[in-house]
């Protein structure tokens, strides 16, 4: 095994660890000091000297083969949740929900081979790489506001004593509402920056191809909702599914959408 691999088993195996971890505090509703931070950083340090070694032997960044884009979604979904855990101690209990979806791409990434890829040259400019890193700021952002959302709607259906520990559905529901604030701005950037890449890459700024046409349904959904949640102040599980809804259709984009689209723009190449 090369040590890119070894490294990237390692960080997966830390990123396991948290998640049994999270069970057991979910469980027996204890705390375990900030283990579980403590491995999550671990796992991400050893995620991103992985990342980084195939960057630098490959000489472009982890996403163009299906492979990079699930690891380097991996390490950006879970440096997210890293930082929310960290800033937000009081809501920490929500990690039972978010980590299963970090979980699914890591079990994803591991059924899928790890060859080597090439980057064409005319799409290797500075804009690839602010396009993405603002994609990856947004779903990483929507994340967040799903494990909340995800909480709202545990407690609408199975009753409000479910996760105790955490603040009052209504608290959860504003933060979830800023937090999808923040995934638009960055995905409207990304639709901007994407623009701009474009243009160098094939000489036009936008053509309506299924990822183009999925990212800006996106973007409408989440406005959508931004607008209607302070006009018509729906209870807490509306917003909670709505939020869920946003989040399914952006998980399409990077996930589903190109496995369906023979457009030059999949997302992969």
């Amino acid at each position: 095994m090369s040590g890119e691999m070894a490294l990237l088993w390692a960080g997966l195996s830390g990123y396991l660890l948290a998640g049994v971890l999270a069970v057991v505090e979910g469980v027996f509703r204890r705390r375990t000091g900030s283990g579980l931070l403590v491995l999550l950083t671990l796992g991400l340090v050893l995620h991103s000297l992985s990342l980084g070694l195939r960057w630098e032997r490959l000489g472009h960044g982890p996403f163009v083969s299906l492979f990079e884009i699930l690891s380097s979604n991996l390490w950006s979904f879970t440096l997210a949740f890293a930082l929310f855990y960290w800033r937000y101690p009081r809501l920490r209990d929500t990690a039972a929900l978010i980590l299963p979806v970090i979980f699914l791409l890591m079990g994803w990434l591991l059924l899928v081979r790890p060859g080597d890829s090439i980057l064409p040259p005319t799409y290797d400019t500075l804009w690839l790489y602010i396009h993405i890193g603002f994609g990856k700021v947004a779903t990483g952002a929507l994340l967040v506001a799903a494990g909340l959302a995800g909480v709202v709607l545990s407690r609408a259906l199975f009753g409000p004593a479910r996760l105790p520990n955490l603040p009052q559905s209504e608290l959860l529901d504003e933060l979830g509402y800023r937090f999808v604030a923040l995934a638009f701005v960055f995905h409207t950037l990304m639709l901007l920056a994407g623009a701009v890449w474009a243009q160098d890459a094939w000489g036009r700024f936008w053509a309506w191809s299924a990822l183009e046409t999925w990212s800006v349904h996106t973007w409408l959904m989440m406005a959508l909702f931004l607008h209607l949640r302070p006009l018509f102040h729906p209870p807490a599980w509306v917003g909670a599914l709505l939020i869920w809804a946003v989040f399914l259709a952006a998980f399409l984009v990077f996930f589903g959408v190109p496995f369906l689209s023979r457009a030059a723009h999949q997302g992969m190449v």
